[in-house]
């Protein structure tokens, strides 16, 4: 007896036909990385301190560089008369009778006029003295500084003098008092007691 062998059906599921090309079923590098998302931009960094703690210290430093910065402008200001009288003694370096002058206006400036001006002779040497960190006034510079608005002087110490006056303009110990400046002209009553350095 045969056996009857059923015709094919045509319905019935083929296995899926072997790739015969590996190459197409496998992506590339470059497919795969387009294929990735971009991170997320990350949140803008506040410059802002973020805790109260942070922005009380950021207050703070603020506040004390401004206090900084105010008493710098303050103490530049105040010191004006010295840059003024600085840059008139180095015009005028070799003249002793116009450093005596430079250093009874710049004494001016920096004290109380009833407290300077009617200073003369060794009187005045000892204020000089007495208010900056030496003693450069004393011998024959001081003697130099007495004489030179009386005569004209021809002395070795007179670049020591221009020296220590220098000196003093720079560091002497200044009081406050409401007109601080240092006038490029005296008036007559001042060179008075100008000619008495």
């Amino acid at each position: 007896m045969q056996q009857h062998t059923p015709p094919p059906n045509e319905n019935t599921a083929q296995p899926p036909a072997a790739n015969t090309n590996p190459a197409a079923s496998e992506e590339t590098l470059p497919d795969m990385l387009a294929q990735l998302v971009p991170p997320p931009e990350p949140a803008a960094i506040s410059l802002w301190p973020a805790t109260p703690l942070a922005q009380g210290l950021a207050f703070l430093l603020l506040a004390g560089l401004l206090y900084l910065a105010w008493r710098w402008l303050r103490r530049y200001r105040a010191n004006a008369y010295r840059r003024a009288a600085e840059a008139e003694l180095g015009r005028i370096a070799d003249d002793p009778a116009q450093i005596a002058e430079i250093l009874r206006r710049t004494a001016l400036a920096a004290y109380p006029r009833q407290q300077v001006a009617g200073l003369t002779g060794a009187r005045w040497l000892e204020f000089l003295n007495r208010h900056y960190p030496g003693n450069g006034f004393q011998g024959e510079a001081g003697q130099l500084l007495l004489l030179a608005p009386y005569q004209k002087i021809a002395s070795t110490t007179v670049a020591e003098l221009a020296d220590e006056a220098k000196v003093w303009i720079r560091q002497h110990k200044s009081e406050p008092h409401p007109q601080k400046h240092f006038r490029g002209q005296m008036t007559t009553g001042d060179h008075s007691h100008g000619a008495s350095a």
